[in-house]
């Protein structure tokens, strides 16, 4: 299928209004792009940004070409991140035979720009699909909320079969929806809510960061791994900042153990972050990282901006209580700050491990964490077993912000969220980002070197675009 079949180009002018709300004495800007009915001018923004990027133009290494093929992915196994990477000689065979991918990616996009109360004064929410070619802009209210979509659970074999549309309802009763969106899944960003789910239970005095948890799963899983013991403070920093599986599934069984799962999915509905649910996972070991659990690029920035913290009521819930920082304590919040902070996979809407490489092409000039640069200026992760032989220096002297954040990647989900601030005289903007899509490491670019690039998982078309919000961003601020 070529571009101009994928593409019908629609382009409409929306109203950009503003508001203010008074707090302490001064005048601080709200949601102001959140008002009912209204598109702000950062949700066109970033619309058009993902009509020129053209990831209909990225190439799929194993599209399914037989009713048995997918069927069988149909079959998956429901850990998904189980699977890893092809290996080097695999990764060169799947790229020789790769396809142009067969319809529009599934992408979900929110960015919510905060001012320097940490709260929020323009949002922009825009998904793309087989349905919407060209990206959809998401109405949303002054709660940064919206009923105008129909979430859908992610289906595997269901993006080929069904041109992307997906069957299972995330939420209840939005049948009437204008909007009808199969949510990717989030990969490893679900770790996001697992260190909430364990920090509420710090914050709630059931445990404490430096205990130790054994994680005795009574049955194995190829996910998890056999059965270990460490510090939840351990097991979180694992977790968050280099991804580590077997650490997560750890906390996962922790939340099991306590009978907390039901709980952490009812305190997401109360919050009104409706699409964010760590369903089905297995409390024998904290494995099944299936299609059941879902997460919106628009909750998660949300919920991101709940971890970043900020003053007075940041939106309202469902029951018409307050929401605030205050959902997390001051020191969980620090501390899941700090960990996010120290992310090693910088890989994603940000480049930085690949230094001065020609490919993948620079995304958010962020300031990479000295925590896994080498005494040669490389970036090594020992527990993913990377090491990515670039010199970080140099964009490290040239870096803008900070991006605290987690990503996930299995071959069909690339991941990102995260809280970006300008370092001093650099811009002074600070926003929060979140990423959904379908392009995980199964998608390559047709420009992709043969060699050189072996650990670079995703098209370089979400570097571009993390690099593309980072300047508006910044022109919007200076």
């Amino acid at each position: 299928m070529n571009s101009s079949t994928l593409r019908n180009r629609s382009r409409g002018i929306a109203k950009f209004t503003a508001a203010a709300v008074l707090l302490g004495g001064l005048v601080v800007p709200s949601a102001a792009a959140a008002e009912t009915g209204s598109v702000s001018t950062l949700a066109n923004h970033l619309r058009r940004t993902l009509d020129q990027l053209q990831f209909e133009q990225v190439l799929d290494t194993t599209p399914p070409t037989t009713a048995a093929q997918l069927n069988a992915l149909k079959q998956a196994a429901t850990d998904k991140e189980a699977k890893k990477p092809p290996k080097k000689a695999d990764r060169a065979v799947a790229l020789a035979a790769a396809e142009p991918i067969s319809q529009q990616p599934q992408i979900d996009l929110t960015v919510i720009e905060l001012n320097r109360f940490g709260r929020p004064v323009s949002s922009g929410t825009v998904l793309m699909s087989p349905q919407y070619p060209d990206g959809k802009v998401v109405p949303v209210d002054d709660n940064l909320h919206t009923t105008d979509v129909r979430w859908r659970q992610w289906d595997d074999a269901g993006w080929y079969a069904n041109q992307g549309q997906g069957t299972i309802d995330v939420i209840p009763g939005r049948e009437n929806a204008s909007i009808d969106f199969m949510i990717p899944y989030p990969a490893s960003v679900l770790k996001l809510m697992v260190a909430f789910g364990v920090l509420r239970l710090v914050d709630q005095g059931e445990i404490s960061l430096d205990d130790t948890y054994a994680y005795q799963p009574t049955t194995i899983s190829t996910l998890c791994g056999p059965a270990g013991s460490d510090t939840i403070r351990n097991y979180l920093d694992a977790s968050l900042t280099w991804s580590s599986n077997a650490a997560s599934c750890a906390m996962v069984k922790l939340l099991h153990d306590k009978g907390a799962v039901d709980n952490l999915n009812q305190t997401f509905q109360d919050l009104g972050l409706e699409t964010l649910q760590l369903k089905n996972t297995n409390p024998a070991n904290g494995a099944r990282w299936g299609n059941p659990v879902t997460m919106s690029s628009l909750d998660t920035a949300k919920l991101l901006m709940l971890v970043n913290g900020g003053l007075g009521t940041l939106w309202t819930a469902p029951d018409g209580t307050d929401v605030t920082a205050a959902v997390l304590s001051d020191a969980s919040r620090t501390f899941f700050k700090s960990k996010l902070s120290d992310q090693g996979m910088n890989v994603t809407l940000s480049t930085t491990n690949w230094c001065g490489a020609a490919y993948p092409v620079p995304g958010i000039p962020q300031l990479t964490p000295s925590r896994w640069i080498g005494a040669d200026g490389t970036v090594t992760i020992p527990g993913q077993g990377i090491a990515y032989g670039r010199d970080v220096r140099p964009c490290n002297n040239a870096a803008e912000v900070t991006y605290a954040h987690k990503n996930g990647w299995v071959n069909n989900s690339g991941a990102d969220a995260g809280i970006v601030k300008a370092l001093p005289g650099k811009g002074g903007r600070t926003y929060i980002v979140a990423m959904f899509s379908n392009l995980g490491y199964q998608y390559v670019d047709s420009n992709r070197p043969p060699t050189g690039a072996e650990n670079v998982w995703f098209t370089e078309k979400l570097a571009k675009l993390g690099k593309a919000i980072d300047e508006y961003e910044k022109r919007r601020n200076s």
